[in-house]
Formats: structure tokens, sequence, C-alpha cells
């Protein structure tokens, strides 16, 4: 019968790339590691290894059964890792970072929600539409829209958010009302972005996907601040549908071009792909992702 054990000691030779390397790292003496590879050999019934007295190689039966034993033996410690977080309440702190539109207008409860849950951890939550660096600011877990460059960090989409047009009644008094998406150009425009000159916004409506070239007196790289200029007056604004709900509720907003919204912007949970996936950060993104799902998978939508 296979013994797992014979089949880790196989591996650590392979991964040491000899006999007395793979015995000082398992803590015993290298006949045994000789022994638990024979009786491997002999259940498997080929030779795994070749050996001389100064090499020692895989043969091809051998390099197989490395790649598949040795993902065989990751699963099975994930899943003994997963029983021993299962037995264990999270504990801890953990710090997220998030855009500051979704950060207020739906992480913040789902935090304040698992705080309550789990009596033993600390959230430290840092909104800001600025994408940090996750290692260099102590970051476990970032949540992320748009699309993703490629990174070292792993990804994990929930869902997706959107934007509407919005602009104040004041303006829309002085500047009129666009009946169509080309309109737009001739509007100041408030840019999420570095700069009021030069931007382009995408539009999906009844004709299909629009895109029309867009410029403004005032632009801001963060949500928040492109919000208070479209209030203020400064032109129109493409803004998350949480974050302009209240104020087209209460007139400070209206809608513009309403049977028009920007194409849905992916939401994804973010961590560093050297760091294990602790039991703190895997609940809160699981919460976080059983939230979204009863939304819809859909952020803001109306």
């Amino acid at each position: 019968m296979l013994d797992l054990n014979d089949v880790q000691v196989f591996a650590r030779v392979v991964e040491a790339g000899s006999f007395t390397a793979a015995a000082r790292l398992l803590g015993m003496p290298k006949t045994t590691v000789s022994r638990r590879i024979a009786a491997l050999e002999r259940e498997v019934g080929v030779r795994l290894l070749q050996r001389t007295t100064r090499s020692l190689s895989l043969t091809d039966a051998g390099r197989l059964y490395y790649e598949q034993g040795s993902r065989a033996l990751r699963l099975i410690d994930e899943a003994n890792l997963r029983l021993a977080e299962a037995r264990t309440e999270p504990s801890g702190t953990i710090r997220i970072s998030a855009p500051v539109g979704f950060g207020a207008h739906f992480l913040t409860a789902t935090v304040f929600d698992f705080l309550a849950a789990h009596p033993k951890t600390r959230v430290e939550l840092r909104l800001t539409d600025d994408r940090l660096n996750l290692v260099e600011n102590g970051i476990d877990l970032a949540f992320r829209t748009g699309v993703l460059p490629d990174s070292t960090l792993i990804a994990r989409r929930l869902g997706s958010t959107h934007r509407i047009l919005c602009a104040s009644p004041d303006y829309l008094e002085r500047c009129g009302v666009p009946a169509m998406p080309a309109d737009l150009a001739r509007h100041d425009c408030v840019i999420a972005g570095p700069s009021a000159a030069g931007a382009a916004w995408v539009l999906e409506g009844p004709e299909g996907r629009e895109t029309v070239a867009v410029s403004g007196r005032f632009a801001a790289n963060e949500m928040q601040a492109v919000f208070a200029g479209a209030v203020a007056g400064y032109g129109i604004a493409q803004l998350p549908f949480g974050i302009a709900r209240t104020a087209v509720a209460d007139g400070r907003l209206r809608r513009v071009l309403p049977e028009h919204e920007m194409p849905a912007s992916g939401l994804h949970a973010v961590y560093p792909s050297g760091q294990h996936l602790s039991p703190l950060v895997r609940a809160f993104i699981e919460l976080v992702a059983a939230r979204v799902n009863a939304s819809g998978g859909r952020i803001g939508g109306p």
C-alpha cells in the first residue's frame, strides 16, 4: 500500500538534490531516506531516480511522478491548513486599502459587520483612489476596480461597479441638457484624472458603445473631489452610482443621458502573491464576496 510519507521523502530528495541534503532537511538518517525511496519504487513499479556515486537525476517516470505527487502533497497541506483555520476564530489586525467611493458607500458597513462578528479582530481601513504598493505600505488586502495591470498580486474578481452621468441643476440651467453623447464635447466635464483636457469617455446606450472626447475646467484624481465639483456646478461628471445616488435623490444632482452609462468596471480583491492568505483576510474576502453576490454581483446598481 502506498505510504504518503514515502512520497514526501521522494519530493524532498528531488528538491534538495541529494539523499544527504534531504536527510538533513527531514531530520532522519540517510539510510532511512534511501530505504523509503526504494520502498516507493517497489510500490509504483518503476525506477524514479538514477543514482551514481556522484550524481542523482530523475527518470522520465520520476519527473512525471514528482510533478503530480508534489501537487497532491500541496493540496493535502492546504486541506490540513484549512481544517486548522476552521477551528480557529479569526483574530488580529487586517490592513485594507480601497477606493474612496467603494469604501465609503459599501465597504465600511461590511467592516463594521465583520468587527461585530469577530470581537478579536481589528481593521485599519485606508481609503484612497491611488493604487498603493501593498508590500511597501504594509497592506494585507486591497479592493480595486477597473482593469488590473500585470503584477505579482493575486486577484479575485468579486463583481462589478458602474458609473452614471450627473450634473447640478444650476449647471444644466446655465449650459443646457445634452441630448446625445456627442453633445458632451461641447460641455464642461468634471474629469476623474490628472488633467482637465484630453479625456475620452466611453458610453453604452441604445445605439451601442460610443467614445466622446471631453474636457473641462476641473479635474481631480479622487472621486469625492469629482463629486464635489459636480455638485458645485463645474460640469458633467461620471460618478459611481453609490456616490451619486443620494445627491440625485435629494436634488443636488440630476442624471444626464440616463439611457447611457459607462461600461461596468470589474471589482477585485487583491493581495501579495508571496503572502499566505491568513484566516483573517480570507474570512473578510468571503464576507465581501457574499455581500456583492447578494447585490447581484453589481455594486451600486439602480
